[in-house]
């Protein structure tokens, strides 16, 4: 349906990387949400009446939730569109983010109700009423809601949405979640067994883990969290593909939403190039990761020496060196100052947040190790770097 939906409502439709593109996915499958979602809280509400059952009536009013989750997300797609402005110069795409957060705490909200109700139906527990129509209701949900899920998982890996993949995994926690109130129905028909509110308990638990999974998606890139590994490798192939780039580091993203990202790197080139020359392809660098990733790149000239022989030396021995402690570590930036008693090496080291030894340490480390069997003497100059990505 969506795929028939999308042919009609949206031009450009596989271009999923344009910001109009997006909204205009976010709005249909918000929609068709609402929609599905109101048809199974009205089937639920008259299976669980019927059946006099908690767990059926808690899941329908689970599914009223859902309704009001995939208004907030709708609107959050439709105002995170919204232009930049003097207040707001990055634009407004958080704002998707933020109505991800917000239908987590609706759901982790709902969560707790069902497991307040179904406490109290675990402790003075009645008899559900079995019928074939409440069943029938229930397997008429649970496909739905599997339906929900893959539109929902295949439309957010397609348009690389956070708010839409907490949404397909709380659809599939529907389906499990009204499996067990039709779990509860046939255990009282066929063995006399209450066990509606445990398994109302068992939905609330997974409304609640649906909850707490959604929050955990959202309020990660409001924080700011490293790029996917996939994007990294495709920057690193756009900008290494100038052969006049000899390689990249002190790469940075900034994400302000879907569809404005900020970027800067420092791109190493030759010394004794053609500056001019070598500035005119920058520039031409910076408009192609503009083009290809909808965003705005700054990119930053670091020339290396790459004719000195000792410096080349001095560089691989230090690279060496710094892979032996740890091959997570990186080097950039390498330079030499040298002189008849000693030699300065200067360069950036780039340590990882979970790495064991202190600056002071690892620099002690490596001050150690470069003047080990040498007649000349070694002093670093070492600016310790954090990876971004």
């Amino acid at each position: 349906m969506i795929s028939l939906l999308s042919r009609i409502f949206i031009k450009d439709r596989k271009n999923y990387t344009d910001p109009i593109v997006r909204r205009k996915y976010g709005v249909l499958c918000g929609g068709l949400g609402i929609f599905l979602n109101i048809l199974l809280f009205a089937g639920k509400f008259i299976a669980g009446s019927l059946a006099a059952s908690v767990a059926i009536t808690a899941d329908a009013f689970n599914n009223l939730s859902d309704a009001g989750s995939s208004i907030v997300s709708l609107i959050g797609f439709k105002l995170s569109g919204q232009k930049p402005d003097p207040q707001h110069p990055y634009g407004h795409g958080r704002l998707e983010y933020i109505s991800g957060l917000i239908v987590s705490m609706v759901i982790i909200l709902m969560g707790f109700e069902l497991m307040k109700s179904s406490f109290e139906k675990i402790i003075h527990p009645e008899a559900t009423s079995f019928s074939w129509v409440s069943v029938g209701i229930l397997l008429a949900s649970i496909l739905v809601k599997l339906y929900m899920f893959v539109y929902n998982r295949l439309t957010a890996k397609k348009i690389s949405s956070v708010a839409m993949k907490a949404t397909s995994v709380d659809s599939l926690t529907d389906c499990i979640a009204t499996f067990a109130a039709l779990v509860a129905m046939f255990a009282g028909k066929l063995f006399d067994l209450h066990i509606d509110g445990w398994c109302g308990m068992v939905v609330s638990l997974f409304v609640l883990y649906s909850g707490f999974s959604s929050a955990k998606e959202t309020i990660s890139p409001l924080l700011g969290q490293p790029p996917e590994k996939e994007l990294v490798e495709e920057i690193e192939k756009t900008v290494l593909a100038h052969e006049e780039i000899l390689g990249i580091h002190d790469l940075v993203v900034h994400d302000y939403g879907p569809g404005r990202m900020m970027m800067s790197l420092h791109a190493e080139v030759p010394s004794d190039g053609d500056i001019l020359k070598i500035h005119d392809i920058i520039d031409n660098i910076e408009k192609e990761l503009n083009a290809k990733f909808n965003c705005e790149a700054v990119v930053h000239m670091d020339p290396i020496m790459t004719e000195d022989a000792e410096t080349n030396m001095l560089k691989e021995r230090t690279i060496g060196i710094i892979g032996e402690i740890d091959p997570e570590l990186k080097t950039h930036d390498f330079r030499i100052v040298s002189g008849e008693t000693h030699t300065n090496l200067i360069f950036d080291v780039v340590v990882p947040f979970n790495f064991k030894l202190s600056d002071r340490e690892l620099i002690k480390v490596i001050e150690t190790k470069l003047n080990e069997n040498s007649e000349k003497k070694y002093y670093t100059v070492i600016n310790i770097d954090r990876s971004y990505i």
